[in-house]
């Protein structure tokens, strides 16, 4: 973390071809819920490679990990399914590929459809809280016109199941080589098998290179 910053205030630094700085004590927790111990401040893998998940052992310099972004901008964007009360908003560009919006609520987000996402398959309120499920921010919704926020939680980052960090509490970003910014700071997920091509934040490429990670 800059020697500027102020390391109570919870912050993640993404340090140059290296790991995730993080400040400020959120809470960290594997997919198990279970509380890891952490440090003041610590770095976090984001290359794949350590041996010690979640934390880097330095693997990213022996490998030569690159943090630079891949994916053109075009590509990434808000995509709107209008329903008759509510209206869905949907970024593959930072979509984790969880399956929480299509296990939950199925009739209304239909894998290997398309549209895969029919607004007006179940009630109002029944989406807006699958949505609010959605860990990455890749969906929200709005009614009336106006976007709605993720509800107010405390910092804490998840390590998921062989796939990427969950992060909810309006934890600051800073990645200077992309100046990449989530959508909100609410939630987001950040890519740790190395190879998304959205980076700092996961794509799903875990899911294509059979990242694992059994400790965690």
């Amino acid at each position: 973390m800059n020697e500027n910053n102020d390391s109570k205030i919870p912050a993640i630094e993404c340090r140059s071809n290296g790991p995730y700085i993080v400040a400020g004590t959120p809470k960290l927790r594997n997919s198990k819920s279970e509380e890891i111990s952490t440090k003041k401040i610590y770095a976090l893998c984001r290359c794949g490679g350590s041996a010690n998940k979640p934390f880097c052992d330095g693997t990213h310099s022996r490998i030569g990990f690159s943090g630079a972004r891949l994916k053109e901008d075009e590509d990434d964007g808000q995509e709107k399914y209008a329903g008759q009360r509510i209206t869905i908003l949907d970024n593959r560009g930072i979509c984790a590929h969880s399956g929480f919006c299509t296990d939950k609520l199925s009739e209304v987000f239909k894998l290997g459809k398309e549209p895969w996402i029919d607004p007006d398959g179940a009630e109002a309120e029944a989406i807006a809280n699958a949505v609010r499920g959605c860990p990455s921010g890749a969906l929200n919704y709005e009614i009336d016109g106006v976007e709605r926020d993720s509800p107010a939680q405390e910092p804490m980052i998840t390590v998921s199941e062989n796939g990427p960090y969950h992060v909810v509490g309006g934890l600051d970003l800073n990645d200077e080589v992309t100046g990449q910014q989530p959508r909100s700071s609410a939630k987001y997920s950040l890519c740790r098998c190395g190879q998304s091509k959205n980076k700092p934040f996961c794509d799903g490429e875990h899911w294509n290179v059979n990242f694992q990670d059994d400790k965690n």
